[in-house]
């Protein structure tokens, strides 16, 4: 709705690829920005950006927050150009620590802020559920763009999952889901840092965790390795746009892992790499 062939996308570099693929569907210039441990590199934002997708909450995949300053200095950015910002929260949910910082959008003084959420993780992908919550302004065109796209989602679908947070089954569920991906993070926190050639970056969220390997150890011949193996883990380089310019790391996601294996395959891995 937001953009027209030619326009500038800014994406994060490493990031999600699907968005990336999304954006090169509608023929956009999609430009990758890199982030460092504060999170998007604003400075290096192109001018002729119409749209930025951004992962503040849970960098996608590097599992960094983006500082408050950061999301700020974003905003004053933004502030001043024509440009929507779009906050993909997608794991939200799942937050093993302190209180999270506030949302661009709770910070957004602007209208440029669309936060959209997805029901995929903290339920199940086969649900295909999100949302958005858009300024006031872009409502009816999103409404009349989503009609005009298949007229509707799943309703029978929404109306259960609407009765079932509003009887408070979904937070009970979030609550005990939550309670188990959090020991699972921290087994394969803890595993992974029993690996020499590994620096694991630190992350209180999601369902992944992040290790960069040290230097001249090639990511793409470990993977392919530990599949053998039997350990399924994928290497930074696949989200991003130029991979040879991409730190060599390795990307462990436990959402649907047996909590019991975590240490075995981990350990295998840490064999692998030696």
């Amino acid at each position: 709705m937001l953009l027209r062939p030619g326009d500038v996308v800014a994406v994060e570099e490493p990031g999600y690829p699907p968005a990336r693929r999304l954006f090169t569907s509608l023929g956009v210039r999609v430009t990758g920005v890199p982030v460092d441990a504060e999170g998007l590199v604003v400075p290096e934002l192109p001018d002729r950006a119409k749209l930025v997708y951004v992962t503040p909450s849970h960098q996608f995949p590097l599992g960094r927050v983006m500082s408050l300053a950061r999301r700020q200095e974003l905003l004053e950015w933004a502030g001043s150009r024509p440009v929507a910002i779009v906050e993909d929260d997608y794991d939200s949910e799942f937050r093993f620590s302190a209180r999270p910082l506030e949302p661009l959008c709770t910070l957004d003084r602007g209208g440029r802020v669309l936060y959209v959420g997805t029901f995929s993780k903290s339920m199940v992908p086969a649900m295909r559920t999100g949302f958005v919550l858009a300024p006031p302004g872009l409502r009816p065109a999103l409404v009349a763009a989503r009609q005009l796209s298949d007229a509707h989602g799943q309703t029978a679908v929404q109306a259960a999952l609407a009765r079932f947070i509003e009887e408070g089954l979904f937070a009970r569920h979030v609550r005990r889901a939550g309670r188990e991906y959090q020991d699972r993070h921290a087994r394969v926190t803890a595993a992974l840092g029993r690996i020499p050639a590994l620096d694991v970056i630190p992350t209180a969220a999601g369902l992944h965790v992040t290790a960069m390997l040290r230097p001249g150890l090639d990511s793409s011949r470990i993977a392919a390795a530990a599949r053998r193996d039997g350990v399924a883990v994928e290497e930074l380089a696949a989200y991003a746009e130029q991979p040879s310019r991409t730190a060599s790391g390795l990307v462990v996601g436990f959402g649907a892992v047996d909590p019991e294996l975590i240490e075995e395959g981990l350990a295998l891995l840490g064999r692998t790499i030696a």
